[in-house]
This record gives structure tokens, C-alpha cells and sequence, in this order.
């Protein structure tokens, strides 16, 4: 029969062996990390996800990736990320409003998240600054958009007397604002007339909604327009806004379309002629790798990520040099 300190030494004993078991298969399971984006289908998102699994590949961790396009898709996607053990994650909402609703579930299943892309807004419309963010510098890639659009008009000895710009804006999205103010900020440092400068509201962020709000624009031109630029807040509103040029019979020499994405633009840029010039590509593949590292460090190790880090690196690809810039980042196929 044991004595009173045998059995003690022995629950000793098992204690230390179940507490060290414990530590080595915790050590031993792989920290999973969500990425939830809502348009998985976009070469954007695409690229997001491909440099999340690289970061994953170089630091130790497993990308779970989701596709969330509405709302009641990305609470049960959380709810989905939980349950497979998941303790933090990127995303790229559908909707900038869930933002509230997406930072409840998350506090719900004891998980981190960072927004990527588009920020968070509150119930008043405000962004949710507590949330760490990641995305463009919106404003200052709009600045740089409007100044190469201003760069190629002088490049083509344009008169600014003869020229006009249709800038297809969507203020409803703060980014959107960003970029479109960015834009016109610029073309008027260089000497643009603010006269000259036409806004059109978009209804939708398509190149429908862009040809509709580009022709309720080009009927305001005086009958001494000649030449033409056009901006938006992404390549889709620039493309509907070129189509609608063509319509209207301005040739392509006559139209400066500069997007913003690159990645909407490639089949464009493939065409020998178009008004549609370029498009600052940002970098996604650096999205991707950053937000997915900075969250896998703040649940591994307590770094939370900054509140808001801006993303201004921009290239401008034309079809001189899209297909090397997209080769670069692996988006060309």
C-alpha cells in the first residue's frame, strides 16, 4: 500500500506530465488565420490571398480563406473561422457598415481582426479608427493619378483651353472621395482650370454606372471641347467613362483615361488603341503579405498591429510596360 507522500509524489508526478503534454500539443498545433475578402473572384483579391499564403509558407502559419460578398455570409463566415480554431483575421468587407456588427462577432469568439482595403465605418457613417487598418493612401494615390493624367495631356501638347476632365465620383465611399479629391487636387496644381473640371455622380461602381454618369457630363461640354480626360476612383470608372467618349465620337487620341487598380485594366491595355491610357497599380501582393503577418503576430505574440497603416505605393502601367509590372507580382497569365 502506498503512504500519504507516495500518492502525493504520484499526482505530482501525473500533473507535471499532463501539464507538459498539454504545452507540446498546444506548441504543436498550427496557428490558422482567417483572410474573408468579398470578391474572391477579382485578380485583386486573387493576389491577396496568393502573398497571405506566401507569408504563411515563410512564417509557420495556415491562410483560411473565405469568400464573404454579403453581409449574413461574413458573420457566418466568423462563426466558421472559429470553430476550426481560427483566433484572428483579415478582412475586406462587403460592406464598410458591418464594421460594428463584424467587431461584435469577433469579440464574441475571442478573435483579432484587421481591415484590408476598405475601412470599417460606425453607425453615424464615422470610421472605426480603433480597428487596425491597412489600405491605400487614398487621397495621395488620387493625387498621383491626377498628376499623370496632367503629365500625358502636357506630353501631348494639349491647350487647356481646349480641354476638359469628367471626374466620375462616388462620395458614398470615403476611399472613393479620397481618390477622386486626390485627383482633381493635382490636375489643378498643374495648371488645370477649375472651370474646366466636370462631376459626375455614379449610382453604381461599374462600367455601367460610369458610362451613365460620363454621358450626363459630356452633354454640359461646350462646343470647343476637344480633348477629354477622365478619373474615378477605380479603373471600372474610368473604363465606362472612356466607352462613353467613344460613343460620343471622340477619337482615342482626344481621350486620357487613367485608372486606379490595374488589375480591371489588363484586357484594355491589351488593345493597340483606346482613350483608356493607363491605371496606378498599388500593391496587393504587399497587402496581402503585411496584413496577414500582422495579425499572425499579434495573436502569437501580442504585437497589435498599427491603427492605421497607408499604402501609397503606386506604378503607373500603359501598354509600354503593363505586361512587366504585372509579371512582377505574379498577375500575369
Amino acid at each position: 500500500m502506498l503512504s500519504r507522500h507516495g500518492i502525493r509524489s504520484l499526482c505530482f508526478a501525473a500533473l507535471t506530465v499532463a501539464m507538459f503534454g498539454a504545452g507540446t500539443a498546444s506548441a504543436a498545433d498550427p496557428v490558422k488565420i482567417g483572410f474573408l475578402v468579398k470578391q474572391p473572384e477579382e485578380p485583386w483579391f486573387q493576389t491577396e490571398w496568393a502573398f497571405a499564403e506566401k507569408a504563411g509558407k515563410d512564417k509557420g502559419f495556415t491562410v483560411v480563406k473565405i469568400a464573404v460578398p454579403d453581409g449574413e455570409k461574413t458573420l457566418s463566415a466568423i462563426d466558421s473561422l472559429a470553430a476550426n480554431g481560427v483566433k484572428g483575421f483579415v478582412i475586406c468587407p462587403p460592406d464598410v457598415s458591418l464594421g460594428p456588427a463584424i467587431v461584435a462577432k469577433a469579440k464574441l469568439n475571442d478573435m483579432k481582426v484587421m481591415a484590408v482595403d476598405d475601412r470599417f465605418v460606425d453607425a453615424k457613417g464615422k470610421p472605426m479608427e480603433d480597428v487596425p487598418y491597412l489600405g491605400m493612401a487614398a487621397f495621395e494615390v488620387g493625387q498621383k493619378q491626377g498628376a499623370a493624367m496632367a503629365g500625358e495631356a502636357k506630353k501631348r501638347g494639349w491647350d487647356w483651353k481646349e480641354t476638359y476632365a469628367v471626374i466620375n465620383t462616388y462620395n458614398e465611399l470615403d476611399t472613393g472621395k479620397k481618390r477622386t479629391d486626390g485627383s482633381v487636387d493635382a490636375l489643378k496644381a498643374a495648371g488645370f482650370p477649375t472651370e474646366h473640371i466636370l462631376y459626375a455622380a455614379q449610382k453604381t461602381l461599374d462600367v455601367p454606372g460610369s458610362m451613365d454618369a460620363t454621358n450626363s457630363a459630356l452633354v454640359k461640354l461646350p462646343s470647343g471641347a476637344k480633348n477629354l480626360i477622365i478619373g474615378g476612383m477605380n479603373d471600372n470608372t474610368v473604363l465606362g467613362g472612356v466607352r462613353a467618349t467613344e460613343s460620343a465620337g471622340f477619337k482615342a487620341a482626344n481621350v486620357i483615361g487613367i485608372g486606379i487598380n490595374g488589375t480591371d485594366a489588363i484586357g484594355e491595355l491589351k488593345k493597340a488603341d483606346s482613350g483608356f491610357f493607363g491605371s496606378m497599380l498599388p500593391s496587393p501582393h504587399l497587402e496581402g503579405y503585411q496584413t496577414a503577418t500582422m495579425v499572425f503576430e499579434w495573436v502569437t505574440q501580442g504585437k497589435e498591429p498599427p491603427k492605421y497603416t497607408a499604402m501609397d505605393e503606386v506604378t503607373l502601367i500603359t501598354r509600354e510596360n503593363f505586361k512587366q509590372e504585372l509579371e512582377k507580382i505574379g498577375l500575369w497569365n
